[in-house]
């Protein structure tokens, strides 16, 4: 019996040896493989400063105060810096980004925002070599850019399936916060599939890893060592890092970056609906028994969507076999598809399913016009009774949008601060007590605010890009904010 026991015991621990040996995962041999294929990234613009201008800094003291000399001397100054007059001097503005080696001839994934308006970049890799780098192109909307070295040789990374991610899991990242080369932090994922504002086309993979200013388009790899993810965004209300980072799934990365070394540039397919989420009250509504696709406020006219039958009021749940279980689904799932596909729409529409085969169009490269295009002095001008300063559209404007009437937005002040308005959105309609109404004139506009009393919530049509949507403010101050 005593042995029998003692047999017992000894088989008990040994089992739960492993575990109480296991721990935190070792990512040594994971930085060892896979660090020498990330880079670092600066890139330079120049630009032309005076010596003197306005918004800079002022400097900290007078001329003739004794600590003048010293500031002037051993404390960095931007160009149009009060205090410092001086003849018109080019200067160079830099910034840090990292990025990985996806091929061993040289070409290189990182941010689109880490190269962008750059007149020169500068690849540093972990031998020391520094190398000049070419974008061969960039796409703003997923914030993937593809970039070339001339070398061969070079180590690269190795892919894995973000799908297969598990929310708990381990995964590490590997960049150069604030400029210190090949820095690596560990931690776990935090959700998948996160939509962020203004981001349509990227199912984020949200991670507590510490990410700062300087890991942007760096690697962020899974326990194996193959990379799942771009490391893009962090959410911070002090600029460094708060335990919220997002990174780009790398099957959306690698599907964008295809694109970019074949043309330079991604095609996108668009349907032309304007949507929004299914909320409860909606489903009950709709007579749908759950909360779920994509309800559609607006079809663009003679636009994809309306060919193939699609009405205002219908609700979206599948888009060429793939379930579409919010608003925000959809988007990510027309884009990836090829324009000129002919495609099944599952819809419900009064109570029933019904299917309908579209043509999916192609969305048209960014259009910066009407961004561009703002007032020289917004601020002069009185804002209206939302806290808008908007002006009418010109000829060359409406026809670059390709609407009849709106008005652009050159500043947000006061209430509509509070709602997601932006300088450079066009509005197109204003709804209200159900009905709608287009926008010709700024006479017209302010005559509609004028009819509500402070209660009432306004929704706008706004064009912002290539995209529409709803802008809800809710209740109205009694006149105008200045």
């Amino acid at each position: 019996m005593k042995q029998f026991l003692a047999a017992f015991v000894l088989s008990v621990f040994s089992l739960a040896a492993p575990a109480q040996n296991r721990g935190l995962p070792d990512f040594t041999e994971l930085v060892e493989k896979q660090g020498p294929a990330v880079v670092n990234i600066s890139t330079m613009q120049s630009a032309r400063g005076s010596g003197s201008g306005r918004g800079a800094q002022p400097f900290p003291f007078d001329e003739n105060d004794p600590m003048y000399e010293f500031f002037r001397r051993f404390i960095p100054r931007q160009p149009g810096m009060p205090g410092l007059p001086g003849p018109p001097r080019e200067f160079e503005s830099k910034s840090l980004g990292s990025g990985f080696v996806v091929s061993a001839d040289g070409y290189i994934l990182t941010n689109a925002h880490v190269v962008d308006a750059a007149d020169e970049i500068l690849v540093r890799l972990t031998d020391k070599r520094e190398l000049k780098a070419r974008v061969i192109g960039a796409d703003k909307r997923t914030d993937v850019a593809l970039i070339k070295i001339e070398a061969t040789g070079l180590p690269t990374v190795r892919f894995g399936d973000p799908n297969v991610l598990k929310v708990g899991e381990w995964v590490v990242a590997i960049g150069s916060p604030f400029g210190f080369d090949n820095s690596v932090t560990a931690g776990i994922v935090s959700a998948k599939g996160r939509s962020l504002p203004q981001e349509n086309y990227v199912p984020f993979i949200q991670t507590d890893v510490a990410v700062n200013p300087g890991n942007s388009g760096g690697p962020l790899f899974n326990l194996k060592g193959e990379v799942v993810g771009i490391n893009s965004q962090i959410y911070s209300r002090s600029g460094g890092f708060m335990g919220i980072s997002f990174a780009i799934p790398i099957d959306v990365a690698m599907e964008v970056q295809a694109q970019l070394r074949a043309t330079g540039k991604v095609s996108r397919g668009r349907i032309g609906v304007v949507i929004q989420d299914v909320t409860k009250e909606l489903a009950e509504s709709f007579g749908l028994s759950q909360a779920l696709g994509a309800a559609v406020n607006a079809v663009e006219k003679g636009g994809p969507a309306e060919k193939a039958g699609v009405e205002a009021g219908d609700v979206i749940l599948k888009f060429d076999g793939k379930t579409v279980s919010g608003s925000g689904d959809l988007p990510r799932i027309v884009g990836a598809t090829r324009p000129g596909s002919r495609v099944a729409i599952q819809l419900w529409r009064r109570g029933a399913s019904k299917e309908v085969t579209v043509v999916v169009g192609e969305i048209p490269e960014e259009r910066t016009t009407a961004r561009g295009s703002r007032s020289s002095k917004p601020a002069e001008r009185a804002a209206n009774r939302l806290g808008l300063v908007v002006s009418e559209l010109t000829v060359e404007q409406k026809r670059e949008l390709d609407v009849n009437g709106g008005l652009l937005i050159e500043d947000v002040r006061s209430n509509a601060a509070r709602a997601d308005l932006r300088p450079g959105d066009v509005i197109l309609a204003i709804i209200a007590r159900g009905e709608s109404t287009e926008i010709k004139s700024v006479e017209q506009f302010n005559r509609l605010l004028g009819r509500f009393d402070k209660s009432a919530n306004v929704t706008l049509l706004v064009r912002r890009g290539d995209l529409q949507t709803f802008v809800t403010i809710k209740g109205l101050p009694d006149g105008r904010a200045e």
